[in-house]
């Protein structure tokens, strides 16, 4: 059902579908225009007092006066007197865009509603990621408001290339949702796909903002847990995953950018590699990725060896295990995986001023007196602390719980099978990952390994110089794998 010419029905619908005399802080004025009635309505938490005062006053004002022959475009582009301005004749959807906090003019006699964008929601400050922190660079991040994540997008990419689309979500929620790239460079093919996909979800909400999308955009297998996307909150990332053909999508209410499309060799990349020389950015990124290749191995391989004392070369004897401990090596290793991960999740509940103070209790006081009592040897402590440390070397969370199953796994087949449960659990490990899929299945999640490309592996592994564009006479929007796709996630590799 549309407006039609009756004020008062209009009214009515409008009411109806926003809940008018139910909600607080939904309000209505109602206000003369030259002879006619108008009711105005807002959300009065999720405007501007000022802005809706100072509407209210030019609406009444005898100078704005419009006449009563003017039609309601030429009300709405000469009285109106802010930009964001639109014209709907649909009652849901100026009801959606009510609870939106856009204000809404219902005026007597015309059959749509001006539409004027006065919203004002409460946002935290900008402020550097907690969990991608670098040494040198911006130290600005996303927040929760996605108007304010794409004005900062912007101010750093500014040419008419970089394109935004927005799909909304949730039969409920009405969540927005941006998918950014940058045209020309990014594959016009995934894009679609993309923005088919997200326009196609049919959800209530998206309650938990991006993790909410990530699952109604691919549904994944239970015992796959290496993520499907990369997400960042520093816009300097995500405005360098546009630069080099990426797509960003950025859910409203959510602080995260989702990185698309994503392989694991893109985990490897930080931020911090960039803003280093190429030498420096180079070797950082090569400790990241032994350190961290080293913790998913390095619990299994020792336990082999504890178990099969004669795999151990001479120049490894201070490895053995000469007294028989109280409790199993194996069920060792389990209790302080668990320990691990309870002290992680006690930490998110301790309140900040006692993080450090109870941090070292739980590390030295609980370590000390577990190796005193028997319930554990010292090389457990030792070995799975390197490990628990190790895991900070990169900022996803989940890769970081996806070798943790892994390890869990393979020393489980080490139990089992011994040293061949060690190659049958590294087979394993090989097979789920090159079994994982992208978002959209076009690309392997083992690109540019497989299939292999020299460029962009080497881009991974190196830390390249920045070119100008002098240096090449291709064009710096294209991707050597020749598909639109970004072959480095961090770091234009062409500036002007």
């Amino acid at each position: 059902m549309k407006y039609s010419d009756d004020f008062i029905k209009n009214m009515e619908m409008t009411e109806e579908r926003i809940g008018f005399g139910k909600n607080f802080d939904c309000k209505k004025r109602i206000i003369d225009i030259s002879g006619r009635q108008a009711a105005f309505y807002f959300i009065s938490t999720m405007s501007s007092d000022a802005v809706i005062g100072d509407l209210i006053y030019r609406y009444q004002h005898p100078c704005c006066s419009p006449g009563v022959t003017v039609s309601i475009e030429t009300f709405a582009a000469g009285f109106v007197p802010y930009g964001d301005i639109s014209l709907s004749d649909d009652p849901d959807n100026v009801a959606l865009f009510i609870l939106s906090g856009v204000s809404a003019l219902i005026i007597e006699g015309y059959n749509r509603a001006i539409l004027t964008d006065t919203r004002s929601v409460p946002v935290r400050s900008i402020s550097e990621p907690d969990n991608d922190r670098v040494l040198r660079g911006s130290r600005d991040g996303f927040t929760e408001l996605l108007k304010n994540n794409i004005a900062i997008l912007r101010r750093r990419i500014r040419c008419r290339e970089l394109t935004i689309n927005k799909v909304t979500v949730g039969r409920s929620s009405q969540t927005d949702v941006a998918v950014c790239y940058y045209e020309g460079r990014a594959d016009a093919d995934f894009v679609k796909r993309i923005t088919d996909r997200i326009s196609s979800i049919q959800t209530d909400a998206l309650s938990l903002g991006q993790e909410s999308l990530a699952e109604c955009l691919i549904r994944q297998k239970w015992f796959n847990p290496f993520p499907k996307f990369r997400y960042t909150e520093r816009p300097d990332t995500a405005t360098a995953t546009l630069l080099e053909g990426g797509v960003i999508v950025m859910c409203d209410n959510s602080p995260q950018a989702m990185l698309l499309p994503t392989s694991i060799f893109d985990f490897v990349q930080e931020s911090d590699d960039y803003y280093f020389p190429p030498l420096t950015g180079t070797y950082l990124r090569f400790v990241r990725t032994l350190i961290f290749f080293v913790t998913l191995f390095f619990s299994p391989a020792w336990y082999m060896l504890v178990i099969h004392p004669e795999l151990v070369p001479p120049a490894l004897d201070f490895i053995k295990i000469n007294n028989d401990p109280a409790i199993p090596i194996f069920f060792q290793l389990m209790i302080v995986e668990l320990m691990i991960d309870g002290l992680k999740l006690a930490s998110l509940n301790t309140p900040s001023t006692l993080g450090n103070s109870l941090s070292v209790v739980a590390g030295l006081i609980m370590g000390d007196f577990a190796v005193e009592v028997g319930w554990l040897i010292p090389e457990v402590i030792l070995y799975m602390s390197f490990v628990a440390i190790s895991n900070f070397t990169q900022p996803s969370f989940e890769l970081g719980y996806a070798f943790k199953f892994m390890r869990i796994m393979m020393l489980c087949f080490v139990a089992l099978l011994g040293w061949a449960g060690f190659i049958v659990g590294t087979v394993l490990i090989v097979v789920i990952v090159a079994s994982n899929k992208s978002v959209d299945g076009s690309r392997s999640y083992l690109y540019p390994l497989i299939p292999f490309n020299k460029k962009a592996m080497s881009r991974h592994i190196i830390r390249k110089k920045l070119r100008d564009w002098s240096d090449n006479s291709d064009d710096p929007g294209k991707s050597d794998s020749g598909s639109g796709n970004s072959d480095s996630s961090y770091g234009n590799s062409y500036k002007k």
